[in-house]
């Protein structure tokens, strides 16, 4: 019996990007209604198009252009979840950026996430979906943009908006001079999460926990090529979100079985399971796992136990984990 066969086993993910797990259907359609000429950015299936990790970037950035109001935002999140949920998500942590929701301007940011909080409640209550959200600048945007990313960040802080993480180009400019925004975040009583050591190596890894004290790590299975650092990583307990469909999809492995997951989990270090940008990768959680117990044979008792290890992970209150345990209990019984 394969491990798709438990497809209805609860999950905890902890890193999308809400942008990018958007449906090519979805983008395709909200253009179609806004006049918007982006067919470039889509291949003959409708998929979407790119041929390597910056083109994906830019190809990311233009779907985002049909992304134009609150209320679009809101049918974002509930096409989102409603993938998410299919594949067994109870609980998802999205990354979300001002600069794509309002132009980092506090007002106008504060509409864009009563519009996507609005969309959550509903899924929540009709998908059985918990959604919580991770305030994220743009690295290759730059510092200074970082700043008002991070003021928005602070601005509404809570029991919605638990944390603030970093994405982009992980080669553009040097994390350490985006120290500002996470120590302003961190001061809010914001969680902290970055991308690195995805394309930026191990040292990028170093450098999210010297010089931003970060407890999460998005990706950064690049470590593995520094085991000293990947000591370091387990003494720390600092949890790595893995998204091992995305890293194939883009390079940076040419297949699961050759991705250092299992490696990295064998050495002590605290792997999460995530999708990333799940239509880009054609992925989803189900497949995640699925391809896990081809590559590794990993048993029923290990998902659980990594779900429960996600949960523990998350940013979101005592009182949502308390919820999301028993849900977990009960639907992996």
């Amino acid at each position: 019996m394969t491990y798709l066969s438990h497809s209805n086993r609860a999950k905890i993910e902890l890193h999308l990007h809400l942008e990018g797990a958007a449906p090519p259907a979805f983008i395709r359609g909200l253009a179609k209604e806004k006049h918007l000429d982006i067919s470039g950015i889509f291949d003959a299936e409708g998929n979407y198009k790119y041929t390597d990790f910056w083109d994906f970037l830019r190809v990311y950035e233009a779907a985002t252009a049909a992304l134009k109001t609150p209320q679009d935002y809101h049918r974002l999140t509930l096409a989102v979840l409603e993938e998410s949920a299919k594949s067994g998500v109870v609980y998802t942590e999205a990354f979300i950026s001002p600069d794509f929701c309002g132009g980092r301007e506090v007002g106008a940011w504060r509409e864009y996430l009563h519009a996507i909080r609005e969309a959550a409640e509903i899924a929540e209550k009709t998908m059985g979906i918990t959604l919580r959200g991770i305030v994220t600048p743009i690295r290759h945007f730059g510092p200074a943009k970082a700043r008002e990313t991070a003021l928005c960040a602070a601005e509404t802080a809570g029991d919605w908006i638990v944390g603030l993480g970093i994405g982009g180009d992980e080669k553009s400019g040097h994390l350490a001079d985006f120290r500002w925004s996470f120590d302003c975040a961190r001061e809010a009583g914001l969680r902290l999460t970055a991308h690195a050591g995805e394309w930026g190596g191990p040292d990028s890894v170093r450098s999210a926990i010297a010089d931003l004290d970060v407890e999460r790590i998005g990706h950064g299975v690049r470590a593995i090529e520094d085991l000293a650092l990947v000591d370091e990583i387990a003494e720390k307990g600092v949890v790595l979100e893995v998204c091992p469909g995305s890293n194939v999809a883009l390079g940076l492995y040419p297949s699961i079985r050759q991705h250092p997951i299992a490696e990295l989990h064998k050495r002590g270090v605290k792997v999460t399971v995530s999708t990333d940008d799940p239509p880009f990768f054609y992925t989803n959680m189900q497949k995640e796992y699925q391809d896990l117990y081809d590559a590794f044979d990993w048993d029923d008792a290990f998902f659980d136990q990594m779900a429960r290890d996600t949960l523990d992970a998350a940013f979101c209150d005592a009182d949502t984990k308390i919820r999301l345990k028993k849900t977990l209990e009960q639907a992996n019984a």
